[in-house]
């Protein structure tokens, strides 16, 4: 009777001996990387958490707020797509051209009016799904697109200010995941809304 070894060797000198150490090689491979993934992650993400979008809140809650204008979201968010051309991989119905800038945090969370004025949208907005719109006055709206349904909590008529919340983020209408698609216009020309915030204090990262 063969020994182990022996056994072993015989078994590795046949193609599928050999396919058989390969799956072995693999295993031990995709077991060690499952292994060392947290590892890896953690410093990365504790450099994320040190190096991300600053935290747009103001300090007792709700979104930060300078002069009349204010962030349309609270705390930490994520940058998604900004104006201008950005086609989305894996996306044929998001435009390539994008006319506002996501920003996200997660499902449910609460988006806020960045500023005062009167709701002209609130509901099923094109292909903004479910959204509010904001007339500022002399010619300025703000849109914010993507909501989840059932979440709006202003109706069209209702006067706003920085900080008044409008609903929660979603992934309705054209959208790939749960994100805010905040949009600036003006006499109903899309401005690229960083510029637009800067000015206001309030940059977008």
């Amino acid at each position: 009777m063969p020994t182990p070894a022996a056994a072993v060797t015989a078994l590795a000198g046949t193609r599928t001996g050999r396919r058989v150490v390969v799956g072995i090689v693999i295993a031990v491979l995709l077991v060690a990387a499952i292994a060392l993934t947290p590892l890896i992650a953690i410093p990365f993400a504790v450099m994320g958490a040190s190096m991300g979008v600053p935290a747009a809140e103001a300090p007792g809650g709700g979104p930060a707020v300078k002069g009349e204008w204010g962030y349309p979201l609270a705390g930490v968010y994520t940058k998604g797509r900004g104006f201008g051309y950005g086609p989305v991989v894996g996306c044929s119905y998001c435009p390539a051209q994008h006319r506002g800038y996501d920003m996200a945090q997660e499902c449910g969370s609460t988006i806020y009016a960045a500023g005062p004025g009167e709701v002209i949208t609130a509901g099923v907005y094109l292909d903004y799904g479910n959204s509010v719109r904001i007339d500022h006055g002399a010619g300025l709206v703000t849109i914010y697109g993507h909501m989840q349904w059932d979440s709006i909590r202003v109706k069209v008529g209702d006067p706003v200010t920085a900080g008044t919340a409008l609903g929660a983020e979603g992934n309705t209408g054209r959208s790939f995941g749960c994100h805010l698609h905040f949009e600036v216009r003006e006499n109903d020309v899309r401005l690229d809304p960083q510029p637009f915030m800067a000015a206001r204090g309030l940059p977008l990262i």
